[in-house]
This record gives C-alpha cells, sequence and structure tokens, in this order.
C-alpha cells in the first residue's frame, strides 16, 4: 500500500513510518498540509494518516477541503485531542476512523488495514491467479502450494497490477507504486522488478505492452 503521513512530530512519525513500512507499505512522510495537498493532487494513495495540528493549519478544515473536493481515500486521524464532541467532529468531516495519542504502533497498522478492507475500491482480500493464492493483508504469496518471497517493491509492483488485472497499467504507474514522492527513479528499475516477477511467479504471467506498459493475463 501507499501511505500518506502527516505528522509534524519527528518522534512520532519516524517509528510509526518505519513500522509501517515493515510491512511492506510506501510511506511518505510530510509535516505540513501544503506538502501533503500537493502530493495528494499528484498520487494516489490507500490511506491517510492525519494529525490535527500542523504548522500551516488545522487538520480538520484540511479534512473538510479533501472531502469536498470528493476525495474517497480513507483517512485515519491521530490526534491527542481526546473529547467525545472531538471524535464525534472529525467523524464527521469525513474521517474513517480515529486515532487517540499516543497510540500502540501495531494498532495503528491494524487499524490502516481496517479502512482499507472497508474501503469501496478494495478487491477481495485473497485473490486466486492460475496457481498463485494471494492474501493482500499479509502480503503473502503461494505457488502451486510454496510460499513465495517478494521484496517491498517486487509486492508493490505486482498488487498495482493485480488491481488492474487484465488492464494496461502505464510504467509511469507502476513506478509511482514503489518510489516515494520526489525520489529519483532509477534507470531501468521496473523492468528488473518485472523480470524478477515473471521468475518467481510465473514467466508469462506479465504482458509487455510496448510503449503503453504492462499487464497480468488471466
Amino acid at each position: 500500500m501507499r501511505i500518506l503521513l502527516i505528522e509534524d512530530e519527528a518522534a512520532l512519525a519516524r517509528p510509526l513510518k518505519e513500522h509501517l513500512e515493515a510491512d511492506q507499505n510506501i510511506v511518505e512522510w510530510f509535516d505540513t498540509l501544503d506538502e501533503a495537498d500537493a502530493a495528494l493532487r499528484t498520487l494516489d494513495y490507500d490511506v491517510v494518516l492525519l494529525d490535527l495540528k500542523l504548522p500551516d493549519g488545522d487538520g480538520l478544515i484540511f479534512l473538510s477541503s479533501l472531502r469536498a473536493r470528493m476525495l474517497r481515500t480513507p483517512i485515519i486521524i491521530l490526534t491527542a485531542r481526546d473529547k467525545v464532541s472531538d471524535r464525534i467532529d472529525g467523524l464527521n468531516r469525513g474521517a474513517d476512523d480515529y486515532v487517540i495519542k499516543p497510540f500502540d504502533l501495531d494498532e495503528v497498522k491494524a487499524r490502516v488495514h481496517t479502512v482499507c478492507r472497508r474501503s469501496a475500491n478494495q478487491i477481495a482480500q485473497t485473490v486466486q491467479l492460475r496457481d498463485l493464492v494471494i492474501n493482500l493483508s499479509d502480503h503473502s504469496v503461494i505457488r502451486a502450494g510454496q510460499p513465495v518471497r517478494l521484496t517491498a517493491k517486487e509486492w508493490g509492483v505486482f498488487e498495482t497490477l493485480l488491481r488492474r488485472k487484465s488492464q494496461i497499467v502505464p510504467k509511469e504507474s507502476l513506478e509511482a507504486s514503489i518510489y516515494a514522492y520526489g525520489e529519483e527513479i532509477e534507470s531501468n528499475a521496473l523492468e528488473a522488478h518485472i523480470s524478477r516477477l515473471r521468475t518467481k511467479l510465473g514467466k508469462d504471467l506479465i504482458v509487455t505492452h510496448r510503449g503503453m506498459g504492462y499487464a497480468l493475463t488471466k
């Protein structure tokens, strides 16, 4: 998954980012609303983790503006505001969940998975494709009864193709699935990941459409 973390307290953000990345997610962390908004206008995210007190504005107002422009991405509020009225206000403005600081890292991870499962755009958590059994919750793949180990970036490419199965996915979209916002993209890196996925999952599973992108075959 690609996760956007908006939090200005480095002591909280850094360990949370590392914890979520250890679960094979791409986590992009910004400490201002302006930077986060620019990223949201450029890339698609699976979930947003939003602090409410940011240096350049109020997270609740930002949340309202995102919903006003019809952004459907699940949003989880992370805040020290623990009054019931605060929680009701956040949920009424469009938050999908509300986590009070200090929080347990595993709890946040579990809530991320929960809101993503509820998202209307999520496909089934277990997918059968040829001789592959893919579990989207724990990022596991079993081929012909044997577990297959994928790196985080290999999983990012594979998951993006899987969620658009039978569609041609442009190279730029696949690169966006494995590189953080603003990160320099290595030459031919995507091709290398595709090659390794073919070796691990089936040489004819991913089809190259020259000048257009890649697609999973049925």
